[in-house]
């Protein structure tokens, strides 16, 4: 059981979310680092005067070197008259001029993508981390229905797209739209004819872009769909790989994985044909423009309206503003890819927990352990009831017996007394007091959990141990390792306490893992202890000496211990069984359990 899982789903967000809607949530995301977003969109600003200024080398070449064309008047504020006298002189500033500009061109170039790297990986990696924290909040059902994998998939391949929106696309949307109405403001001063032929295009590319777009961003929801599915196959297949071996399906394995790939393929060739259409019917709209400008500037040239290097520098200057004006109508495109994906990591975010901290809730250091459980009934999303009209009490330092069949209800009822669920009905208390009315944090360290199949991560021992209680010492380690019987195992192995025990701790024998999770519920000392079959799958030996550090654990606490068989629960205060999701009490010393039948009489009726 994981104390981090506390809910269902139950809403995401509108697959309709517009584009407005979900920008606004981005740079609502980006806040943080909204200064270094202030900054990016600054330097990519600079990019619009050096563009003025790299074609000015070329026309000052042409029209004053070759030509006898004066300087251009904001050239000629910088330049001293000695220069302006001699062609050789110029075509040095022209030649100087154009290394300066390259080299600053390069130097806010490389500036810019340094600083938007930096931002942007910073704000993915926030983003991740609260969506991390956030599926861990989620319940055991939500996890179940969607997969582990399509949440995965979310936080890893899904969550960089607010990185996308809010440092690349947007502010590139922006500084070529500053850059397109700077480009055409100096067209329309050198020859406002030929601005006006180049601003002939806008319209087809700006119609052209919308109706794309329109288009895309469900075919991007179906893709990442698509290439969750062949990632689920992925995560199933290394995480059972034992089953997989045992029955020989590697093969089988591969040629699923192959078919939900080869789907997520022809799903992305999909994008890239229709993306490279797109592109090529912006580039020859664009085409037709330049050729319409040169066409028209020829005529100009030849009428003496137009210089030779004036031309060119139009040319020049068209190029740039084609450029930005490709540039919008492209990234209006490619947004819907980022903005599919951040529809995608907001709906994970969107699903609301269903078990909720109350404000004001009440804080519990360490509880007496006593458990109230009365009339509870409960079902997964409104379903049929696993659970129906459960009553039982367990007083402080007593042993509850659970017994019951496979699917009977049994975890589900012990889920629910460590507050992963709610009950439909009824009412859980601890110490008297409803399990609602506590902080969720504090609840849960009062639970002790040991599972049939023990849960260990791929680090060291000692940290396994210590999982527990992070601020423990290493003394405080040992002695939980020894109190479980398993601090000789640990000290024949190569690193002791510094082990790594593989990924689920599968370097371990079962034995050697259950006793470490023991080691782990000994070092959280909780006043509720839960035993859900813990020697179930170990040997006789080893359950012989894992059965001596329970005994050790349990005195002291409240228990309740879960097994199939009611033999296996011989010596606990209560046994409870559970079939179909209804309990009875079987046998109990405690006459203020409801419905107490004694194990006198319990005896009397099975002779």
């Amino acid at each position: 059981m994981n104390a981090t899982t506390d809910s269902t789903p139950a809403r995401s967000a509108r697959p309709t979310e517009g584009n407005l809607s979900l920008l606004k949530r981005v740079y609502q995301e980006a806040q943080p680092h909204r200064r270094r977003i202030v900054a990016i969109f600054a330097v990519s600003l600079l990019g619009t005067p050096l563009a003025l200024l790299s074609p000015v080398a070329l026309k000052i070449a042409v029209d004053s070197v070759i030509g006898t064309e004066p300087l251009p008047s904001f050239v000629s504020l910088v330049v001293p008259a000695s220069l302006e006298s001699s062609s050789f002189r110029l075509l040095i500033v022209a030649a100087a001029l154009q290394v300066v500009v390259v080299l600053l061109m390069q130097v806010q170039g490389q500036g810019l993508y340094l600083l938007q790297l930096y931002t942007g990986e910073r704000l993915t990696l926030g983003f991740r981390a609260r969506l991390l924290e956030h599926a861990q909040r989620l319940s055991f059902s939500f996890h179940d229905g969607r997969g582990t994998a399509d949440s995965i998939y979310r936080i890893q391949n899904d969550a960089p797209a607010v990185q996308w929106i809010a440092v690349y696309s947007v502010i590139r949307f922006v500084s070529s739209l500053i850059t397109l109405v700077t480009m055409l403001f100096v067209i329309l001063r050198i020859n406002w004819q030929l601005g006006v032929v180049a601003l002939t295009v806008s319209p087809f590319l700006f119609l052209s872009a919308r109706g794309f777009s329109v288009r895309m961003r469900s075919r991007y929801r179906e893709t990442k769909q698509i290439e969750t599915s062949a990632l689920k196959v992925v995560q199933e297949v290394l995480t059972s790989f034992r089953v997989v071996k045992a029955f020989g399906r590697e093969d089988a394995e591969t040629e699923r994985f192959v078919d939900q790939s080869r789907a997520g393929m022809r799903a992305r060739l999909g994008l890239a044909i229709s993306e490279s259409a797109f592109r090529v019917l912006i580039n020859l709209v664009t085409a037709s423009g330049t050729a319409l400008v040169l066409f028209i500037g020829i005529q100009n040239v030849q009428s003496g309206a137009l210089t030779l290097g004036g031309l060119l520098i139009v040319l020049s200057y068209l190029g740039q503003l084609y450029g930005p004006l490709s540039s919008i109508s492209q990234q209006a495109v490619s947004l819907q890819n980022h903005l599919a994906g951040a529809q995608r990591a907001f709906e994970l975010i969107d699903e609301i927990p269903s078990v909720k901290e109350r404000p004001h809730a009440r804080r519990i250091r360490r509880a007496q352990g006593r458990l109230d459980v009365k009339h509870v009934s409960f079902s997964y999303g409104g379903g049929d009831p696993v659970l129906h009209d459960v009553s039982f009490e367990a007083r402080r330092g007593a042993r509850i017996g659970i017994a019951g069949p496979t699917g009977a209800g049994k975890t589900t009822l012990v889920s629910l007394i460590t507050r992963f669920y709610d009950p439909s009905a009824g009412r859980i208390a601890l110490d008297g007091i409803d399990l609602r009315q506590y902080k969720l944090a504090d609840l849960r360290r009062q639970f002790g959990v040991v599972l049939q199949e023990p849960v260990l991560f791929s680090t060291s021992i000692a940290d396994n141990i210590a999982y527990a209680r992070p601020s423990a010492g290493f003394e405080e380690v040992k002695a939980a390792a020894e109190a479980a019987e398993a601090h000789d195992f640990v000290m024949q192995l190569p690193d002791g306490y510094g082990t790594v025990v593989g990924e689920r701790g599968m370097r371990l024998s079962g034995g050697e893992r259950q006793r470490i999770s023991l080691a782990r519920a000994f070092l959280k000392d909780a006043p509720i202890l839960i035993l859900d079959e813990p020697t179930s799958s170990v040997d006789v030996g080893t359950e012989s000496a894992i059965m001596v550090a329970l005994e050790r654990l349990i005195k002291g606490r409240t228990t309740l211990m879960i097994a199939h068989r009611k033999s296996t629960l011989e010596g606990c205060d209560t046994l409870i069984e559970i079939e179909a999701g209804r309990s009875r009490i079987v046998s109990s010393s405690d006459p203020a359990q409801p419905g107490t039948r004694t194990k006198a009489a319990a005896h009397d009726d099975a002779r």
